[in-house]
């Protein structure tokens, strides 16, 4: 099994929440591709049975730039992927990530994690618990 985390972070917040889940990762046995979305090989993340990517909420709730554009570069290769989508965010209620799963299930992958796992600002123990338990479970 080899599961890749890619995410990006401008705070620290989803950066934390991004190493909890590769901890997760590797106590599951999984060989890890763990990148940012900026310097992430497409090819490489894509040849993993599970994608598990972060962003924070940007602006009016969207991606944050470099996810946005990693993003769009391996959306039309998602067909019969596994994918799991987490974030930090400040004020809003989620709707990046509502957004971003609909994208992902119109791309004919799975999202294994719902709506996706969401930390308000900087991650608590709690939070990063479950994000642990994201990357064994994803």
């Amino acid at each position: 099994m080899k599961k890749a985390v890619v995410y990006a972070s401008t705070t620290g917040n989803t950066e934390a929440m991004a190493n909890a889940v590769a901890e997760g990762v590797k106590a599951s046995g999984a060989e890890l591709v763990f990148a940012k979305a900026d310097e992430a090989d497409a090819s490489a993340v894509l040849a993993c049975d599970v994608l598990i990517l972060g962003s924070p909420a940007m602006g009016d709730e969207v991606l944050e730039d470099s996810v946005e554009d990693f993003f769009t570069k391996i959306e039309g290769n998602l067909t019969g992927k596994k994918v799991a989508i987490f974030g930090s965010y400040d004020w809003g209620d989620g709707q990046w990530l509502r957004d971003w799963a609909e994208r992902i299930a119109s791309s004919g992958a799975t999202v294994v994690n719902g709506e996706g796992l969401k930390g308000h600002l900087e991650p608590d123990e709690e939070t990063l618990a479950e994000c642990k338990k994201l990357g064994e479970t994803a």
